[in-house]
């Protein structure tokens, strides 16, 4: 295994000693239960039983975002302070992921990293390219090196985290390496076109199916690659600290809050459908409003679930209906808004923050 520093390996070998598989394998019996419908509760809210909680034996030190960007040791602290913590208190996830944030796949075509200030102690996104002659030519070269921008860093990571999960049997076993943020089709290419890809919708939409082609396959290809790290299979999968999940992906479509639901259904649906039917189901996370095209997305067969924010921005009552009404859970939603529409009823289909 690669050295680490001795404060990394004292978090580790606090974390492998604490881990108790008894708990941990209560839990996933508690999820899969609800991811069967078999839940007993109308409302599931994920827990591990309070007497076999552990406090943390080393001290958790924070780590800035910018140094876990640059240095492999602070990120595997900053990942690992979070299953620290939840050992000690909260029916979250043991969980962990190469951190890079939302902009990955738009650095792997060439837009550039822009990190923040060290002070926002915030991710990083990337500067899009804000030009459509920059498109063609992206779509021109086609399918870029896997390792570019922050590929290789994802990469190398991925492998650090495999080697820990050989080297601690506990860790390996109970904490999950969950997939990196690859955001969806849709998402990437406004990241790296801009705003005028919506234009282009209207002026030039054999153009931008092409992105949006060209950006599908390229995320095919690098999720293949992160799953010969991680293998998994398709019954439940952990995703943030909060969410698990059928299937082997987690998109997300923040971008489509702009779209008209025929836009949707054109510029995004399809490409969805491809990642979701390679990848044996997954789920969709989505920011905003979703309310227009909801329909459109709970239409395909192979979405597990649905992760939304800000139920205030949407008429709930239609997200409802086209998704636990449909069998379509809503994972790590708002336990207040959850409680306040409770009587309406929710089939065993909601799980909100643990």
């Amino acid at each position: 295994m690669r050295k680490l520093k001795r404060e990394t390996v004292a978090l580790l070998e606090d974390i492998e000693r604490r881990i108790d598989p008894e708990t941990e394998e209560k839990l996933d019996a508690r999820w899969l239960r609800f991811l069967n419908g078999e839940c007993e509760d109308d409302i599931f809210r994920p827990w591990r039983d309070k007497d076999r909680l552990t406090p943390p034996g080393t001290e958790l030190v924070a780590v800035n975002i910018n140094d876990a960007l640059a240095d492999f040791d602070a990120m595997i602290v900053s990942e690992m302070n979070g299953v620290s913590w939840t050992l000690g208190g909260s029916g979250s996830n043991l969980a962990v992921r190469a951190n890079y944030e939302s902009a990955i796949l738009a650095t792997v075509f060439g837009a550039e990293i822009f990190e923040m200030p060290r002070s926002t102690n915030t991710l990083p996104t990337a500067r899009s390219f804000g030009s459509t002659d920059r498109i063609r030519e992206m779509i021109d070269r086609g399918v870029p090196d896997l390792n570019g921008g922050f590929g290789a860093r994802v990469f190398a990571c991925g492998e650090i985290f495999r080697e820990i999960g050989e080297a601690y049997p506990k860790i390996g076993r109970y904490v999950s390496v969950y997939h990196p943020d690859l955001q969806g089709a849709l998402d990437i290419c406004e990241l790296l076109w801009g705003g005028e890809m919506f234009y282009a919708m209207y002026d030039e939409p054999e153009l931008v199916h092409a992105a949006m082609a060209l950006i599908t396959e390229t995320y095919a290809r690098f999720m293949d690659k992160w799953f010969e790290l991680f293998p998994c299979g398709t019954e439940m999968n952990a995703h943030w600290s909060h969410i698990r999940h059928k299937g082997r992906i987690a998109l997300r479509c923040d971008s489509a809050m702009n779209l008209s639901p025929e836009l949707y259904k054109e510029f995004a649906v399809p490409y969805d459908k491809i990642l979701l039917e390679r990848y044996g189901g997954g789920i969709m996370h989505f920011c905003g409003r979703g309310d227009h095209y909801i329909s459109h997305l709970c239409a395909q067969p192979m979405l597990t679930g649905v992760n939304m924010s800000q139920p205030h921005l949407n008429d709930m009552e239609i997200i409802y209906q086209n998704t636990v009404d449909r069998g379509i859970p809503l994972l790590g939603f708002s336990p207040d808004r959850a409680r306040a529409d409770a009587a309406r009823g929710f089939r065993r289909r909601m799980q909100v923050l643990p």
